[in-house]
């Protein structure tokens, strides 16, 4: 355990993914800048300029652009990277889809943030839930370790020849992405010997011209994007494969979802990112308070991992689900709650549901408020309808 305190360094979530980036060798980066993800591609920047990384750095004018020049370097069999956020995420929506439909293995981090209309530079996860159709694998960090290892993680998954989907690895904008803590660094060269490159199987060649993406006929389509439901449903097996190798390796590896304190639990509450942070540091004062409840933690969010879902909850009696984002007019109006909803059909699941949105725009949530949260799913009232934790009415 010294030795492993010895061996941290103090990073922000953001420089943690710009490290990985430098230990994975990553040939091209795409940036452009948006708070709170810029320091990402400016420490990239950083490495390249003092070389220690070896890579094309391409000064894009926008987001969307950024995507299309990764998605491009992907293409041509060069290791790809993009980070954003925000107003920005959405900018490149359109590029979101074209690249899981031309299966290029980008990864890129997502510092989540709030959307305008009105402007807010604060955090929530509007952003990354509104891509969570786009079929990319989508994988939430709540350290900035497990951001690190995290994106180690998500190049070698993308670039399995039975993959080959593009991964985005999201975390809270400024809770973790400004926020310092130890991180332990991995040799460049064991980095590279877990996920080495793989030639990409289908890389344009000038010297072999071929077109890609074009207009496609009702006949043939389909078939195209149901490729792509096979290849992120198969993913799954490969993401818990990868995980558990990056353990033997490292020493450290994560699951797809985390059950914590949980076993003798009656409730859960189910969250991620920097709130399951926060939720492993209160639970046990929590459970002082007689309020038998454990957190849920979900990792793997696309593809959702069922099978382990109902093995964490089949003997539950409540689940409070925390979004941080809101969908409008759902007949629950937190999606992440919208889903459970559905795997809960799916399975034969008799729990209580309690959804709940909070922390939109980053509104301060502190001791009182998750003990207040935990006290909601020990009772386990019924509630028909989101409940908006924190709003003036």
């Amino acid at each position: 355990m010294q030795e492993l305190v010895k061996r941290a360094i103090p990073l922000s979530t953001n420089h943690a993914i710009a490290n990985a980036v430098k230990d994975l060798d990553v040939d091209v980066i795409s940036a452009y800048p948006i708070t709170p993800q810029t320091t990402v591609v400016e420490k990239i920047s950083e490495f390249i300029a003092k070389g220690e990384l070896d890579a094309e750095y391409i000064h894009v004018e926008s987001e969307h652009s950024a995507l299309s020049a990764a998605i491009s370097a992907s293409l041509t069999g060069a290791r790809a990277f993009t980070a954003t956020a925000s107003q920005g995420f959405a900018l490149m929506h359109e590029m979101l889809h074209i690249a899981s439909g031309l299966r290029a293995p980008v990864v890129m981090s997502v510092a989540m943030r709030s959307l305008s209309a009105p402007i807010s530079i604060w955090n929530d996860q509007s952003d990354l839930f509104n891509a969570r159709d786009s079929g990319w694998i989508i994988i939430f960090a709540h350290t900035a370790q497990e951001a690190y290892d995290t994106v180690i993680q998500s190049y070698k998954i993308a670039e399995d020849h039975n993959v080959l989907l593009p991964v985005m690895v999201g975390y809270d904008g400024y809770v973790m992405s400004h926020t310092i803590e130890p991180v332990i660094t991995e040799d460049k060269e064991k980095v590279l010997k877990f996920a080495p490159k793989k030639q990409y199987p289908y890389k344009l060649d000038p010297d072999k011209p071929v077109s890609i993406g074009s207009i496609t006929p009702p006949e043939y389509y389909y078939e195209f994007k149901y490729q792509q439901v096979k290849a992120i449903n198969g993913s799954l097996p490969i993401i818990e494969k990868t995980d558990e190798d990056f353990g033997k390796t490292f020493g450290r590896s994560y699951g797809l979802m985390e059950c914590y304190m949980c076993e003798d639990a009656d409730s859960l509450i189910m969250t991620n990112a920097s709130y399951a942070s926060t939720l492993k540091a209160f639970l046990p004062e929590i459970r002082k308070q007689g309020l038998n409840v454990g957190l849920l933690r979900l990792r793997v969010y696309r593809p959702f991992p069922l099978q382990k879902f109902i093995e964490y909850t089949s003997d539950k009696k409540n689940l409070l689900v925390i979004d941080r984002a809101i969908s409008y007019g759902a007949p629950y109006q937190g999606p992440l709650a919208n889903e459970i909803s559905g795997a809960m059909v799916r399975s034969g699941l008799k729990l209580n549901l309690i959804s709940v949105v909070t922390g939109i725009g980053q509104r301060t949530v502190e001791f009182e408020d998750f003990l207040a949260l935990a006290r909601l799913a020990h009772e386990g009232r019924k509630h028909e309808e989101t409940i908006f934790y924190g709003v003036r009415e």
